[in-house]
């Protein structure tokens, strides 16, 4: 019989155990890749919500890396949106810090944001993320995604029309444009293999409510279409989906890569000449990256944007209004940015 953490001197228990069920190579290995090179100085913080999958991620950084337990920062963000449960989940993980000694930050949502969508909650959660990284002088935040938010994920964004870039979301390694990188080494791993494993080392765990219901698109996925889908292919669609993501990463990191070659630096100009006769996806990431590059002020939709990619492609003199202030100009072989 399993026995279950009932103090906070059992739970040093749990992460041993829980690490002999999912030892370390069973981590993502762009992961593991990652962190071997990382200084034995630095501060890692660790995204925990209380639920299982941020358990299983904070016991399996404890007992896998034991050289960096002072390190680790346990990050809790308190939606305050189901009143005591929200509150009890962060008086859950400020225990299970204590018991494992690893420091925590909490953060709470000001003011009534009762029927906050999904995407308002997590950009609250993750501005407060940021702050706390920055007062650490933090530049890695582990996330406890795994295969099962892949699936979700995709689908969530083919319903949206998102490309290889979008659908090759969450990854393993993920650097930012702020020097910071997000690391989520559970991708390798379903949900129920993780949960079934923390409750075989007798790990404890917080249920969130507003997981059991269709209040969000995200868990109507979850709790309708994933089952219906899998059901439908007769296959295992969580590792298909998690398997095409890996894909369609590389996919993307190689158009990337690619796109590159053609917007040097800062430069304001873009070689227009040079990309006649390419592959529209290709010029599609090139005029993408020039436009950040050059920062207009726009107000160009996604219609708007494919007819100017499809001018570039044309690489005719022309001049394309990319709303009241800037014009894109394209002339001898050449596109540049210019004021109205």
């Amino acid at each position: 019989m399993t026995r279950r953490p009932k103090s906070k001197s059992d739970w040093p228990a749990a992460p041993a155990r829980l690490a002999e069920l999912i030892p370390k190579s069973r981590l993502h290995p762009a992961v593991l890749a990652f962190a071997a090179k990382r200084r034995k100085s630095e501060t890692w913080s660790v995204a925990f919500s209380g639920g299982a999958d941020s358990v299983a991620l904070l016991l399996l950084l404890w007992a896998h890396w034991p050289e960096r337990r002072d390190k680790l920062v346990a990050l809790h963000f308190n939606h305050r949106l189901r009143g005591r449960e929200s509150n009890g989940d962060e008086a859950f993980c400020r225990k299970v810090c204590e018991a494992l000694r690893i420091r925590v930050r909490v953060g709470r949502w000001a003011g009534n944001n009762r029927g906050a969508s999904e995407a308002n909650a997590r950009l609250a959660r993750h501005e407060f993320f940021a702050a706390e990284m920055k007062t650490a002088r933090s530049r890695l935040l582990w996330l406890a995604h795994q295969q099962d938010d892949v699936a979700e994920t995709m689908l969530m964004r083919l319903a949206r029309g998102s490309g290889a870039g979008g659908l090759a979301a969450p990854r393993p390694v993920h650097g930012l444009d702020n020097g910071r990188t997000h690391l989520r080494p559970l991708l390798a791993l379903k949900k129920a293999e993780l949960v079934k494993a923390l409750r075989s080392a007798g790990g404890k765990w917080r249920e969130d409510s507003s997981n059991a219901t269709d209040n969000y698109f995200r868990n109507r996925l979850r709790r309708r279409v994933l089952p219906a889908w899998e059901k439908a292919a007769g296959r295992d669609t969580i590792a298909g989906a998690a398997r095409s993501r890996e894909l369609l990463e590389e996919d993307d990191a190689a158009l990337e890569f690619w796109a590159g070659q053609f917007v040097a630096g800062r430069s304001r100009e873009l070689p227009v000449e040079s990309l006649t006769g390419l592959p529209r996806g290709l010029v599609r990431r090139v005029l993408h990256r020039w436009l950040l590059v050059v920062q207009p002020e726009t107000d160009l939709s996604r219609q708007g944007f494919d007819a100017l990619l499809t001018a570039v492609g044309v690489g005719k003199t022309t001049r394309f209004s990319l709303g009241r202030k800037h014009f894109a100009v394209i002339k001898g072989g050449t596109m540049t940015l210019k004021r109205g």
